[in-house]
C-alpha cells in the first residue's frame, strides 16, 4: 500500500514539474546556436521563466553547428521524458529537409511540437551612406546600374538567403547573392560598405539600426514592426509575397508523453504571458508567441512546403 501511495505521489509530482523526471535534476534546454546569439539570448530569458512554471531549474546548452542540425540531431536521440528540450529556429525543421539529403534525424518523425515561442520579422538593412530611402527605391537604383548589387547572407539556404531570392522575385532587382559562414561577419561587411545590403531577422539588427549603424529600408512581414514604426512593409511599397518569418518554437523529443507536452505547453504560455518576459523578449524585437502544439505543428509544416517549394523552384543546392 505504502509502495502505490508513494508511486502515485511520484507521478503527480513529476507531471506538475513537467516531465517524468527526478524532480532534483534540471530540465536541459538545447539551443543549437552560438552563445550571444539571438536563438540564445530568447533561450535563457525562456528558461529563466520557464523554470519558475516548472519548479525547476532549466539549464541552456549551446549545441552549435551546421545550421542548427547538430542540436537537432542530440535532442532527437534525447530521453523522451522532459528532461531535454529543443529551442529551435525554422532553419532545422522546415528548411533543411529540403536542402539536406542525409540528415543525422528526421525532422518530420523526431519531434513533438510543444509551443511556438517568438514570432521574428526579417528586415532589410544597408550602410546608412546608402542613398536608397527605402527598398522600392533600392530597386530602381539596382536597375540603373550596371552590376549587380551584391547582398550577403549568413550561408547558402539560411533564411536571409531565402528571403533574397523572394526579393529578387518580386522585385527584378538587379542583386547578386553573396554567403557567408554566419550573420555576424556580413553584419560587420555591410556596416563597413563590402556589402551592400541583407535580410536579417529584427532581434540580430535592431540595436544596429537604432545606433545609426545600419539603415532600415522595409520588412518582409505582413506589418510595421513595434520596435521600427517607421519602417514600412516590402508589400507598402509595391513589393509583394515576401514575407519571411524567422520563429522560434519549443519541442521535445518525439516519444516524450502527451501529460508532459501538455504540462510543458502550459508551463510556456505561463512564462510568455508573463509582463516582465514579455517586456524582455520584446525589447530586443523578438514578439512572443505562445500557442497549442497543434498550432505550432501546422506552422512548421506550412513552412516546410513553402521553403521546400522556393528551394527546389530556384534549384538551391548547400554549399
Amino acid at each position: 500500500m505504502k509502495k502505490s501511495l508513494l508511486a502515485c505521489a511520484l507521478a503527480l509530482c513529476a507531471l506538475a514539474g513537467g516531465a517524468p523526471v527526478h524532480a532534483e535534476q534540471p530540465v536541459r534546454l538545447i539551443v543549437a546556436f552560438p552563445p550571444g546569439g539571438p536563438v540564445d539570448l530568447v533561450g535563457r530569458v525562456l528558461a529563466e521563466r520557464l523554470g519558475k512554471a516548472l519548479g525547476r531549474q532549466v539549464i541552456v546548452e549551446n549545441k552549435a553547428g551546421a545550421n542548427g542540425n547538430i542540436g537537432a540531431a542530440f535532442v532527437a536521440k534525447a530521453p523522451a521524458d522532459g528532461s531535454v528540450l529543443f529551442l529551435t529556429s525554422v532553419g532545422a525543421v522546415a528548411i533543411s529537409p529540403a536542402l539536406y539529403k542525409d540528415l543525422p534525424y528526421r525532422p518530420k518523425e523526431d519531434f513533438a511540437p510543444v509551443s511556438l515561442v517568438v514570432n521574428n520579422a526579417t528586415v532589410f538593412v544597408v550602410n546608412p551612406a546608402n542613398p536608397a530611402k527605402d527598398a522600392a527605391d533600392f530597386v530602381q537604383r539596382s536597375k540603373a546600374g550596371s552590376q549587380s548589387v551584391a547582398i550577403g547572407s549568413s550561408g547558402v539556404g539560411s533564411i536571409p538567403h531565402l528571403t533574397l531570392e523572394m526579393f529578387a522575385d518580386a522585385s527584378q532587382a538587379k542583386v547578386m547573392h553573396v554567403p557567408y559562414k554566419g550573420a555576424a561577419p556580413v553584419i560587420n561587411d555591410v556596416m563597413g560598405n563590402q556589402v551592400a545590403g541583407f535580410f536579417g531577422d529584427v532581434p540580430g539588427l535592431i540595436g544596429h539600426i537604432q545606433s545609426g549603424k545600419l539603415k532600415a529600408l522595409g520588412l518582409a512581414a505582413p506589418a510595421r514592426h513595434p520596435l521600427l514604426p517607421q519602417v514600412p512593409t516590402l508589400a507598402e511599397q509595391g513589393i509583394a509575397g515576401v514575407e519571411s518569418n524567422n520563429w522560434y518554437g519549443l519541442l521535445a523529443p518525439a516519444a516524450t508523453p502527451p501529460a508532459t507536452i501538455a504540462t510543458l505547453n502550459q508551463a510556456v504560455r505561463a512564462a510568455l504571458e508573463d509582463a516582465g518576459t514579455r517586456q524582455r523578449l520584446q525589447a530586443f524585437g523578438a514578439e512572443p508567441a505562445p500557442s497549442t502544439p497543434e498550432a505550432f505543428a501546422a506552422l512548421i509544416q506550412q513552412d516546410r512546403q513553402k521553403w521546400s517549394s522556393l528551394i527546389e523552384r530556384k534549384q538551391i543546392k548547400p554549399e
